[in-house]
């Protein structure tokens, strides 16, 4: 009964982070120890057609090498806007503060942005992101203030609370969005379109991270894909997983506080020069610094160990400490993972979770939070806040149905 648990567990762990062919043979022994079980029969037929499925999408795949950028091939110029769209709309080349309000008054509406309008977004902000370092350095001035988000996940409502108690991103207002903008929550959309349109507007307003879950096998499972098709078209699909490539993994503010989506790393002696140095331009893959920078999680007790996620590892106070000392830095700010407060202390004080999904998926009941820094002391203020109302659209409304029933 143990080892078919095992097997069972593992492959959900397998299927969780999109890797069919893998949780394909720990289905087989599910099957093998478990002949008769209908349930155990109709989950390896649908890890078969998965695989199947990617095994065709293999073959008929561009090679790596051969492969055209899918932006370089999009004038979005050239895309008739339509006499009877009645929605927001950029003249010329510049985002405006006018055009965004705009379209968030479209979306709150359930409303959709015209095709042209979204391809523009998408393609300046990807020129904006290739420009960046794997690591951004932020400079605030005394006196200014400057505010770090957790997850998001598609959670479109509750981004614009967040607006809304903390004010719309400017110059005078700066965020930084630390990974998982889209997947689960059925909004994703929006919140990217939102989040890139605000880059666009004033690049120094709106900083991006790369979370685990901005890649094409996250996305084809969790729903960002389907919903992609779905409000828009297959091109995008494409053109937001070339986007996702180029997002920075990590940023450090004043030279004092670490933001990183995920975590800290598997070996001692990492410096901000090495993680500066990663080619970033890429699908995350499953091993290494940019990995788990990505996927890694912090740990109660010292050490490093396994992670519970099957990727990227679990690390300690101790490594948290090694780590801000060998770099002159005073603090890790990391998201990743869904905190009842929406934010969580630990390390000693020098590691902070920051979670900014409230009702995490409709179900988890947990707070949201942001985190608040004013230069020169950067001392953290934490602000948390609940979930507010959104449309009758379920969280996972586009998610693969394989997924779905392996819940």
């Amino acid at each position: 009964m143990k080892l078919l648990k095992g097997y069972y567990r593992r492959g959900a762990a397998f299927l969780a982070m999109g890797k069919f062919k893998e949780a394909l043979k720990d289905f087989q022994q599910v099957k093998k120890l478990c002949p008769n079980d209908p349930d155990a029969a109709k989950k390896l037929k649908e890890c078969e057609k998965a695989v199947m499925k990617l095994k065709f999408e293999e073959a008929i795949a561009t090679p790596e090498s051969e492969r055209r950028s899918v932006a370089d091939a999009i004038d979005f110029r050239s895309i008739d806007v339509e006499q009877q769209y009645s929605g927001a709309r950029i003249e010329g080349d510049n985002v405006t503060l006018d055009f965004v309000k705009n379209m968030l008054d479209d979306f709150k509406n359930q409303k959709c942005l015209h095709k042209r309008y979204a391809f523009q977004i998408v393609l300046q902000t990807r020129d904006m992101l290739r420009a960046l370092p794997s690591l951004v350095d932020i400079n605030i001035p005394d006196g200014k203030r400057f505010t770090v988000c957790g997850d998001v996940h598609g959670q479109f409502y509750d981004l614009l609370n967040i607006f809304e108690l903390n004010g719309l991103p400017s110059e005078e207002n700066p965020y930084l969005f630390n990974g998982d903008f889209v997947d689960r929550g059925s909004f994703s959309v929006e919140v990217i379109l939102t989040l890139f349109a605000f880059k666009c507007m004033c690049p120094s307003a709106m900083y991006l991270s790369r979370g685990n879950h901005e890649s094409k096998s996250m996305n084809k499972i969790y729903g960002f894909e389907g919903e992609v098709r779905s409000k828009l078209n297959e091109t995008f699909v494409e053109l937001f997983a070339e986007v996702f490539c180029c997002l920075p993994l990590a940023h450090v503010i004043n030279d004092k506080v670490f933001v990183v989506h995920g975590g800290l790393f598997s070996v001692d002696g990492v410096k901000l020069s090495d993680i500066r140095a990663i080619d970033r331009f890429c699908e995350p893959p499953e091993e290494g610094l940019m990995c788990e920078l990505l996927w890694s999680d912090p740990q109660p007790f010292p050490g490093r160990g396994p992670s519970k996620r099957g990727v990227g590892l679990s690390f300690g106070a101790d490594v948290t400490k090694k780590f801000l000392q060998e770099n002159n830095l005073d603090l890790v700010v990391r998201s990743h993972e869904v905190k009842d407060e929406g934010y969580e202390i630990e390390h000693d004080g020098k590691l902070i979770t920051v979670f900014s999904a409230p009702n995490y998926c409709d179900q988890m009941g947990n707070k949201g939070a942001f985190i608040r820094f004013e230069a020169p002391e950067l001392k953290p203020n934490i602000v948390t806040f609940s979930a507010v109302p959104h449309p009758d659209v379920k969280p996972m409304a586009y998610a693969n149905n394989f997924l779905r029933m392996f819940s």
